[in-house]
């Protein structure tokens, strides 16, 4: 059966991403800071189809683990708008259900990535992504106020942050404005590494 998660990398004051976020700047460019411990794993650029990365450890294997229980994403207007200028093709391998108000039409990829434009709200998109994941995960994949919707809506069952040693003092929180009463949540699980402490969480909805 499908759960719903999230996986996401913060600073160590809980920053999700930096301000002036853009096509041009994004994740208002403190990607570099808090994705530091992936950039540095040959598993997240294999998943670009690109050489790259110095180690290929525990953090790597739980890279693959997390792409391979992936059935389908979700995602939010401004992350897809970063993205859509950079990504190589087929970068996802599955459905990916964009929450926007633009109408447009499916755009179809190469391979087996297909972007929906969801205007409808997220028990619209989750519904959708359910059905493409066949019995896999719904990653909903960001950003922030995505996230925080989910969470919000007590539809999210399970989660995993990637805490980096670094304080970046002001940006997007990844937590800001969450409902502190919609859930009982259990550390599941703590992985230590060099440049980051891998955490997962399981949510249960009071």
């Amino acid at each position: 059966m499908s759960k719903i998660i999230f996986d996401s990398g913060i600073s160590l004051d809980g920053y999700f991403a930096g301000e002036n976020r853009s096509p041009s700047n994004p994740m208002g460019g403190v990607s570099p800071k808090i994705h530091n411990w992936m950039f540095n794993q040959k598993a997240f650029w294999e998943y670009l189809g690109m050489e790259g990365g110095k180690e290929d450890g525990p953090d790597g294997k739980y890279i693959r683990e997390t792409i391979e229980r992936t059935g389908a994403f979700i995602m939010g207007k401004r992350m897809f708008d970063e993205g859509e200028v950079v990504w190589p093709e087929d970068l996802y391998e599955a459905d990916v259900y964009v929450l926007t108000h633009e109408k447009r039409e499916p755009w179809v990829q190469k391979g087996s990535t297909t972007f929906y434009f969801i205007n409808d709200g997220i028990h619209s998109a989750l519904e959708k992504a359910k059905k493409s994941a066949n019995g896999k995960d719904i990653r909903i994949q960001g950003g922030a106020n995505t996230i925080q919707q989910f969470l919000n809506a007590g539809l999210i069952d399970e989660f995993f942050i990637h805490i980096s040693p670094v304080f970046l003092g002001r940006g997007i929180r990844l937590f800001e404005g969450i409902d502190n009463d919609k859930y009982d949540i259990q550390i599941v699980e703590v992985i230590e590494s060099n440049l980051t402490t891998h955490m997962r969480y399981k949510l249960s909805k009071k």
